[in-house]
């Protein structure tokens, strides 16, 4: 009865916001993903399917993959959430679909042995829908946020009837175990964050800029400003500092740019566009091109890290910049990456108001370090087990 009622609730649901899906539809951060999603428009289902799938949501956890699968030496089915999670998704050997929206599921889900599912991405049509296949099910690197965990334990009846679908659960940490367990879970076992397994490399090598090379990487609508308006006061005493501003979204570049160079003109500093010039030499430079932050961060001497600035994007990994020896300074709001800073020393955790007088400070601290490492190997065995 109750799986009914969800159902006859997601239809609904579905009906009420065609109007908004048609609209995004032609959105270009969403025109791929939604019509994929929610009208099925070139998304099949995987025929034949592989015998392990897995399920990511977006860019962070598609990277997170990497290492499991070179471990795990096995073709994968793979479906992602957003179109960045998508492009990073083809990089591998694997049939790569965006997920449907739930009502689809029961009908577009094929026989896997194993469905692997990472971190919050907790959907009741998914775990339901492999489980009347057949498949186990897994909850990799999974995660409840001390920002979430109020929200999850108000709706903790709805989580424990999905928990019993699902075989296994391979948490972050001890505090997610717990809760974890309050919410259902049942087999639980603490594994770390997997992506502390992930080999940080460069594919490209850039001249370093002559000064200080600051990098600010993975940034927001809002947190650019804060940076720029910081970077003004430190370039008045520090005039050979260079700001290198690495958007975390493609669709905002643009718009990013044109704030830019309203500093620079106020300011008289140079201005360049990395898809453009192929170079870091300019007083500001935006980075204009997916896939070159891990380059960009190693010719960085601090690193500004974007997404915890804001309320209500959690933050973003710290292990690159700290890879690098940069000197990493973020905001306060980084709750989705808790576990991973938890491992890297020496980061200052700063209001925007306070990004100034931080890169002031980092002049004297030591590079950012990662004083942790993971066991790949013994979660990839777990996995075999299941598959």
């Amino acid at each position: 009865m109750f799986t009914l009622f969800y159902y006859l609730l997601a239809v609904v649901l579905y009906v009420l916001a065609l109007p908004l899906l048609i609209y995004l539809s032609f959105k270009q951060k969403y025109k791929e993903s939604v019509p994929a999603r929610f009208f099925l428009k070139n998304n099949p289902p995987f025929t034949p399917p592989s015998e392990i799938w897995f399920h990511v949501c977006s860019l962070g956890e598609a990277r997170a993959l990497k290492p499991i699968l070179e471990l795990l030496h096995h073709k994968v089915d793979i479906t992602t959430i957003t179109h960045t999670g998508f492009a990073e998704a083809k990089k591998y050997e694997a049939s790569v679909r965006y997920l449907p929206y739930e009502i689809f599921l029961p009908f577009w889900v094929q026989k896997h042995k194993l469905v692997v599912v990472l971190e919050a991405e907790l959907w009741y049509m998914l775990f339901l829908s492999v489980k009347k296949k057949g498949a186990k099910t897994v909850l990799l690197n999974a995660r409840i946020s001390d920002k979430s965990h109020k929200k999850y334990m108000k709706m903790a009846w709805f989580y424990r009837k999905m928990f019993e679908h699902i075989d296994l659960v391979l948490a972050q940490s001890e505090i997610d175990a717990y809760r974890l367990e309050a919410l259902g879970a049942k087999n639980v076992e603490v594994v770390g964050n997997i992506k502390l397994g992930a080999k940080i490399t460069q594919t490209k090598h850039y001249l370093k800029p002559k000064g200080e090379t600051i990098v600010a990487g993975s940034t927001h609508e809002g947190e650019e400003e804060a940076i720029l308006k910081a970077f003004s006061e430190y370039k008045k005493t520090h005039n050979d500092a260079k700001l290198i501003v690495v958007p975390r979204h493609p669709e905002r570049f643009g718009s990013v740019y044109g704030l830019m160079q309203n500093y620079a003109h106020e300011n008289g500093w140079s201005l360049s566009k990395f898809s453009q010039t192929k170079e870091l030499v300019s007083d500001l430079v935006l980075v204009d091109k997916m896939g070159e932050l891990s380059n960009i961060y190693a010719i960085g001497d601090v690193a500004i890290l974007g997404g915890a600035f804001k309320e209500d994007v959690g933050g973003h990994n710290p292990l690159e910049p700290a890879h690098f020896g940069c000197k990493i300074i973020t905001g306060k709001h980084f709750f989705h990456q808790k576990e991973l800073f938890r491992y890297v020393a020496h980061v200052q955790y700063v209001g925007k108001e306070e990004i100034a007088d931080a890169l002031e400070k980092a002049k004297d601290l030591p590079p950012s370090t990662v004083d942790e490492t993971i066991d790949l190997e013994a979660i990839v065995e777990r996995i075999r087990q299941y598959a």
